[in-house]
């Protein structure tokens, strides 16, 4: 469910009859996890010593941007198919996710050389918050977009469906992802790095491209988003 769609900043997308009669509901969720991501955000902001509002600047509510709500449900699989990936490792596109669930299932990779891959547990009344790409190019590479996947519930809990709501937070449509001048904490860009000039609705446009099938070639590593920067930084 898009922003710009449940927003009203669009024509009205097709919607199934849940999702229309439930729509002011979605709208509230949205306007409030877009007000806690605008703390984060301002908490980052005063991290780094970067300018006032200057995070906040890039992901306005009322901007074109590829802000979205998911709802995601996994029936469970056979005791014998419970080993495989349901999502293979990847980082979020945008800058800041939430993730409510009540099911484990969701695996990050921790830092270190020779780290494995460990669940994330779910706590009740609690979200589960990650990074995404976005903040790791404004940053260059200071704040790391973890690399992480999706597998069956462990144990007993395979048993259940396994129900997700995740709200995903990006920049404004026209941001270019790049390097943010004015904080002493961001690291420098290498003297031979040539940053991409790519913006945010083009950076989304692009990785979630690369992951559907039957398309034309892509460019395969391009489309794997910050990972490779993620793994240098853990090991």
């Amino acid at each position: 469910m898009p922003k710009i769609d449940m927003l009203g900043m669009i024509d009205p997308l097709p919607r199934p009859v849940p999702f229309q009669e439930g729509c002011q509901t979605f709208v509230s969720f949205m306007k409030r996890s877009h007000y806690i991501v605008t703390n984060l955000l301002d908490i980052f902001n005063d991290s780094l010593g970067l300018p006032n509002g200057t995070l906040a600047s890039l992901h306005q509510l009322e901007a074109m941007s590829g802000d979205a709500v998911r709802l995601i449900r996994a029936p469970p699989q056979p005791p014998a198919m419970r080993d495989g990936i349901t999502l293979p490792e990847h980082t979020d596109y945008g800058s800041i996710t939430f993730v409510f669930n009540q099911l484990g299932g969701l695996q990050v990779l921790p830092p270190g050389k020779d780290a494995e891959y460990i669940y994330v547990e779910p706590l009740p009344g609690h979200m589960i918050v990650n990074i995404g790409d976005a903040l790791v190019k404004f940053t260059n590479g200071l704040f790391r977009s973890n690399i992480h996947r999706i597998v069956a519930p462990p144990g007993v809990q395979g048993d259940f469906t396994r129900y997700s709501l995740i709200y995903f937070s990006r920049p404004n449509d026209d941001v270019i992802l790049k390097r943010l001048e004015g904080s002493k904490r961001i690291p420098p860009l290498a003297t031979t790095t040539v940053e991409e000039i790519i913006t945010s609705k083009e950076w989304i446009l692009r990785r979630g491209m690369g992951r559907r099938a039957n398309q034309p070639v892509v460019d395969l590593e391009k489309c794997t988003g910050t990972e490779n920067m993620s793994r240098r930084i853990q090991v």
